[in-house]
């Protein structure tokens, strides 16, 4: 008798079904459009039914990897010509509105390393151990890099008049 395909058909639907979501709101948060997200999710899949056998058990964090690497390639073929506009009927304090310009302002001030990890551990509320799993690095190596992000972060964000006392309570 034939041992059953654990890395089969119905495998990948579960994956897809736990995972499309959140892999779609992660390219959301990184790209101009809804299209473009759902594009670069479907992409993520091809890739993790592809290498099946080597996606983990807890695959989010693998996911994301896969889709940080495709938008490398993205945007080494296209770079992003303006930066993204933030809603201001959707906020309901004028302070509220000007720390999140301020603070899209530093961060884009910041490297694309330094951003990706704060945005694993603030946009997409991975773990260390996990964020560490998407850059593919260790554990403390991602602490350090956190740590690090955090305080040219709140560097920026005095540089443009708007101070943080505690640069890791700031959701990004």
């Amino acid at each position: 008798m034939k041992a059953p395909d654990v890395r089969g058909e119905a495998w990948f639907t579960d994956l897809y079904t736990t995972c499309h979501a959140p892999v779609t709101r992660y390219g959301m948060r990184r790209l101009s459009s809804v299209d473009s997200a759902r594009e670069l999710a479907q992409e993520v899949f091809v890739v993790a039914w592809r290498r099946r056998l080597d996606v983990p058990g807890h695959a989010l964090p693998w996911l994301y990897g896969v889709a940080r690497r495709l938008l490398a390639n993205y945007y080494r073929t296209e770079r992003a010509t303006s930066a993204p506009q933030i809603d201001t009927a959707v906020a309901d304090e004028v302070g509220l509105v000007n720390t999140v310009v301020d603070l899209r302002a530093a961060m884009a001030t910041l490297t694309d390393n330094d951003q990706e990890m704060l945005r694993l551990i603030g946009w997409e509320e991975l773990s260390l151990p996990e964020a560490a799993v998407v850059l593919g690095c260790s554990r403390a190596t991602a602490a350090v890099r956190l740590h690090r992000a955090r305080r040219r972060l709140a560097a920026a964000m005095t540089a443009c008049g708007n101070p943080m006392n505690n640069p890791a309570a700031v959701p990004l």
